[in-house]
């Protein structure tokens, strides 16, 4: 079989072109379940690659679940995929009546951030001294020693998240991090899940053939379950979709039910960098004196997406555990990169960079609601916005979540489904809005835009 694969001029690393545009594959049905890969060496010499660099692709797509490997076969599409992309989580697209898309000048998407200032000049400096470096093995499995030394040091400073470099893992994004841990706890594992909540995430656990439970999410954020669980999954410093804060109230309730029902509460510390009123609250972490949460962390938000590195804190009690159930695990992410953001920290860049742009997006969200307010008054309702990179508006006019989106791209605005993240349908019309990645004059001219299509 051979891949098309194009290779653009971007600092997107080879590895991750060739990962993002398999899985694009995957999703767009072009590779449809059961399909058989190129193997590993018939790839990079088709790309001119080396192995390697086909190989830590690869395994990303297995960590996510896009590819299974047989052995002495090769690498298949996995099964169930078109399952879980038609039935659990429809595309947001598919809320849309037609497809406007190429008129699009304004999207407000909440994966995009201000590249623009991003520290290239900085960043490339650091990079290229260390490729002067001796760069020819791998990784340790947890990740290089120095990025887990920085990030111990960052969460403890930050996050009040006590713990050691060996309870830190270095993964390849969130997804990555769930497959490590629903391999590790294993399919009669029962987790519980918001309602509403991240759709990627609830992916991989439905992939494992976990058993989810939705837990439904009121203005305080995740509800305490009403029944034994073996792991909850939560986005406790700004929910996702509906970004409310959850109050530390709430947080010692969670922490209660876990070390009752003897559960392991999967902390994702979502957009927590990114907090712009009233005082910051203790992470789950910090306050759990009974190693009952995993904490997970990324720096893709606050640098580059395209890095897609994070990390996972476990308890002190799993870490042998775990080890051992991965003893013959590879690291899958990029040395150069994990080291480039040792060096980044280390150098005081980070913590310069983070108040940044904590500044420039506070003043972005400021001109959203400021804008929203002025165009829309009594018409919306604003949610979440006092932290992260979205909010969200309940739209009080007669209008559905289809037809707001619609009438918002036949005028070149893009907006985003909330009731793709529910199971159910959602009682009122909210719409997702993010801000990273545009600029004040073309919130303005959005917030302008979709007032005229509204309201007229």
């Amino acid at each position: 079989m051979t891949l098309t694969i194009y290779f653009d001029q971007s600092s997107k690393a080879l590895y991750i072109q060739i990962y993002e545009q398999i899985k694009q594959l995957i999703q767009s049905q072009q590779l449809v379940e059961g399909s058989k890969l190129p193997s590993k060496r018939l790839l990079a010499n088709q790309l001119q690659v080396s192995i390697h660099t086909v190989q830590i692709a690869y395994e990303q797509l297995t960590a996510e679940g896009f590819i299974s490997s047989r052995e002495r076969s090769g690498y298949y599409v996995a099964p169930f995929l078109d399952e879980w992309r038609i039935k659990i989580f429809p595309k947001q697209e598919e809320v849309i009546i037609n497809d406007v898309s190429d008129s699009i000048d304004i999207d407000f998407n909440s994966g995009q951030i201000a590249y623009n200032h991003f520290p290239f000049k900085t960043w490339q400096k650091i990079t290229t001294n260390l490729m002067r470096a001796d760069m020819t093995y791998h990784s340790p499995w947890q990740g290089e020693r120095s990025l887990r030394e920085q990030i111990c040091q960052y969460v403890y400073l930050s996050r009040g998240v006590s713990c050691t470099v060996e309870q830190i893992y270095i993964c390849n994004g969130t997804q990555s991090q769930l497959s490590l841990l629903c391999r590790y706890f294993g399919p009669t594992a029962s987790v519980g899940f918001e309602e509403p909540g991240f759709s990627r995430a609830y992916s991989i656990f439905n992939q494992y053939r976990m058993n989810i439970v939705s837990i439904p999410v009121d203005a305080l954020g995740m509800s305490i379950p009403e029944e034994p669980l073996s792991l909850l999954y939560t986005t406790p410093a700004h929910q996702f979709p509906l970004g409310m804060i959850m109050p530390i109230q709430r947080r010692y309730a969670l922490l209660q039910w876990a070390l009752q029902t003897d559960a392991y509460i999967i902390e994702d510390d979502y957009d927590s960098e990114f907090r712009y009123s009233g005082k910051p609250i203790p992470s789950l972490h910090s306050l759990d004196y009974q190693d009952r949460v995993i904490y997970f962390g990324t720096f893709s938000k606050a640098l580059l997406p395209s890095l897609r590195i994070s990390y996972m804190i476990l308890p002190n009690e799993l870490v042998n555990d775990f080890n051992d159930f991965y003893t013959e695990q590879k690291s899958t992410v990029s040395r150069i990169e994990q080291l480039s953001i040792a060096e980044f920290m280390k150098q005081g860049h980070w913590d310069k960079h983070l108040g940044k742009m904590r500044t420039l997006y506070r003043k972005k969200r400021d001109i959203l609601v400021t804008q929203l307010k002025l165009k829309l008054g009594e018409n919306v309702q604003i949610i979440g916005e006092n932290a992260g990179l979205h909010l969200i508006i309940h739209l009080k006019l007669n209008i559905s979540e289809a037809s707001a989106i619609q009438r918002g791209m036949e005028c070149g605005v893009k907006i985003y489904s909330v009731s793709h993240y529910y199971h159910t349908s959602p009682k009122n019309t909210l719409l997702l809005l993010g801000y990273g990645g545009l600029n004040e004059e073309q919130i303005t001219d959005g917030i302008n835009l979709l007032a005229n299509a509204w309201i007229g």
